[in-house]
């Protein structure tokens, strides 16, 4: 059978191999021919495009679908400015909801509130009317929980009678509250977070769970849904010398959400210098031996491996439990597997040299600056300006060659791909910033060229095995690539791609295609 051909003509197409192309022929799923309109071939199908920019689709390389979906759909804390506005937020909300219901809010920031002082549990179990109640702190590192929850966690590091729950403690809360949630519920908030990405212009998410973060049955279930007309899911799970179990899951590595340390918003990512507004230098989950057995682990079976380390002394220890590791296999062996390290936020010259040096993919955020940077946000809190200004060094990294994919870690941020873009291009210091081209790559590219280099074998068996070379054309408009883009109504260009100005508005999805299938059109 001959393959249905379709030509999107009459735009303008991101190609910087070819700036005048104006169209694009899709056959098979791939791209077959792209140039300007008036060289264009035959095809079964004419898509008009009415002026719209064609770029390749955006890669969201950290996520976590049921939070995000449930976020969407519930409480959203995160507009709150008050101990008192959350407690009237909750008591709005569950008073829509059965008696035997858990309220489930999120995104709550004290460093947003004049007054920080955070409300007590049994506020809390008053605002949701003697109902069960978990409110996850913005970090999703912590949370606000009523008593009937808290007791669970008594014995637990982190625990504090207040409510407010952190490290293990909140681990313990944030099982038992989620468990609270159906399967369907759960897969339907999963289906929602596939559809708002596909929405604006994401054709891949990366799924970051693991032990503390989410169930087995929730990361399956996640993997289930990838590519059936939503984006593709590519799974990290993120449990200590389990890259057998990993693979067995359907994840593509063992890595992403492997805690090394905690967050900043809760106060519990490991830092070389202490907090400013609280006692101590938060807290590291690994050592460097258990870094080094997990990436000896990963080795042997095959996998990609990864941690979450944002700290600058959790980072030090993950780097040295690669040059421990390297002492086991060779440098050379561990740059070939391209392991991670999620986020990445305080991180000086020396450990980007690390990462240099073993070639692990730095996976950041971007809108992390946005939302907590500068000389007056929750970093200048919690650390000082000097170390606010040097945090989440995008700009540095990117020059000295570090491969970086960036991505949201939703709901921390919101999904919002373009907002990361200019993000980064706008970071609060002028040092760090990096070009609207440099950074959109990042978020595209990036995300593909972060993945390992043969996920076939790692997919889930209800999905198609297929191998993929991140360093092929994936995230590239060009003959011979996976016909994966979006199209975009924007107001202006430079160079083929938006202008990102402070205030503009950012463009809009109009269509997302994902080889060849379009997931999304409005």
């Amino acid at each position: 059978m001959t393959a249905t051909t379709t030509l999107y003509r009459n735009g303008t197409v991101y190609s910087p191999a070819d700036p005048t192309a104006t169209a694009l022929l899709v056959r098979d799923g791939a791209i077959a021919w792209v140039g300007p309109d008036a060289d264009a071939p035959s095809a079964d199908v004419t898509a008009d495009l009415d002026g719209a920019l064609v770029t390749p689709a955006f890669v969201d390389a950290h996520v976590h679908a049921t939070d995000t979906g449930l976020a969407l759909s519930g409480l959203d804390l995160s507009g709150a400015r008050s101990a008192g506005e959350v407690l009237a937020a909750v008591a709005a909300f569950a008073a829509g909801l059965p008696a035997d219901a858990v309220v489930l809010g999120h995104g709550w920031d004290e460093t947003t509130w004049d007054e920080q002082a955070k409300p007590d549990a049994a506020a809390l179990e008053r605002a949701a009317g003697g109902r069960r109640a978990y409110l996850s702190q913005a970090s999703i590192h912590s949370a606000l929980c009523t008593p009937s929850l808290l007791v669970a966690a008594q014995g637990s590091p982190g625990y504090d009678d207040s409510g407010w729950v952190r490290r293990e403690a909140h681990h313990v809360v944030r099982e038992l509250a989620l468990g609270s949630v159906p399967a369907a519920q759960r897969g339907e908030a999963q289906r929602a977070t596939l559809r708002r990405a596909a929405e604006l212009g994401i054709a891949a998410v990366h799924e970051c769970g693991g032990p503390g973060t989410s169930s087995e049955a929730d990361f399956t279930g996640l993997l289930a849904l990838s590519g059936q007309r939503l984006p593709e899911v590519y799974g990290y799970w993120g449990e200590l010398l389990a890259a057998a179990k990993a693979r067995d899951l359907g994840a593509v590595g063992a890595g992403g959400d492997l805690y090394a340390d905690g967050a900043l918003g809760s106060q519990t990512a490991h830092l070389s210098e202490s907090y400013l507004d609280a006692d101590g230098c938060g807290h590291g989950y690994l050592t460097a031996e258990q870094v080094r057995d997990h990436l000896l682990d990963c080795a042997a079976h095959g996998m990609q491996g990864g941690f979450h380390a944002i700290g600058d002394a959790a980072i030090g220890t993950v780097l040295a439990g690669f040059k421990e590791a390297a002492g086991k296999l060779g440098v050379e062996r561990l740059r070939d597997a391209r392991h991670r390290v999620e986020h990445a936020e305080i991180i000086n010259k020396r450990l980007i040299a690390g990462f240099v040096e073993y070639g692990i993919v730095a996976s950041m955020q971007p809108a992390f600056d946005r939302l907590w940077g500068g000389e007056s946000q929750m970093y200048a809190q919690r650390l000082g300006v000097t170390r606010s200004l040097e945090s989440n060094p995008m700009g540095a990294m990117h020059g000295v060659g570090v491969a970086l994919a960036f991505g949201s870690d939703s709901p921390v941020t919101p999904l919002d791909p373009w907002g990361s873009v200019r993000a980064a291009v706008r970071h609060f210091n002028p040092v760090q910033r990096m070009s609207v081209r440099a950074a959109f790559a990042a978020h595209t590219r990036g995300g593909w060229r972060a993945l390992p280099s043969d996920i076939g074998s790692a997919r889930s068996e209800r999905s198609e095995p297929r191998s993929r070379d991140p360093f092929g054309s994936e995230g590239v408009l060009s003959p011979g690539a996976p016909a994966t883009f979006a199209v975009w109504s924007v107001a202006a260009l430079d160079k083929g791609l938006p202008v990102l100005a402070p205030d503009s508005a950012l463009p809009v999805c109009r269509r997302t295609v994902l080889r060849g299938e379009t997931i999304y059109e409005g």
